[in-house]
């Protein structure tokens, strides 16, 4: 009898800690996720207020070698597929206005299709638009 008890308190025991370190491992994946969710939202964010005009009245040491450039922010973006994942290119199919770090895997096959060959959007916000669409 006394065998039957030390078994069944090792097996508590054993069962108590496995599931106390499943419930902190997992605690520490929702707390990472939610982490890098915020990151994700900070940087689209900061995406949008990257495309926002500035101030002129910025003081530079050097005036005289510096040239504006004016860009044309309300033109288009080219959504494409590279490498596995989604960037939004500029006009000019050549700057990368936005690394999304979305996984083509995560679109349904008929848009993988269009999105490799890619999809012209007229300002940034319709981009994300449709990218909220299909990953939320």
């Amino acid at each position: 009898m006394k065998r039957y008890m030390i078994c069944l308190f090792l097996f508590v025991g054993v069962s108590g800690a496995c599931l106390a370190t499943g419930y902190f491992l997992t605690r520490e994946y929702k707390n990472e996720a939610a982490r890098m969710e915020t990151e994700t939202s900070r940087e689209i964010q900061g995406t949008a207020a990257e495309t926002e005009t500035v101030a002129e009245n910025l003081a530079a040491v050097n005036r005289k070698q510096v040239q504006h450039e004016v860009e044309d922010i309300q033109g288009e973006f080219y959504l494409v597929s590279e490498d596995g994942f989604l960037l939004v290119f500029g006009k000019d199919k050549e700057t990368i206005c936005l690394y999304t770090h979305i996984p083509l895997m995560d679109f349904p096959e008929g848009e993988q299709e269009r999105l490799r060959e890619g999809i012209w959007f007229p300002d940034m916000m319709e981009v994300i638009h449709y990218l909220e669409s299909y990953t939320s």
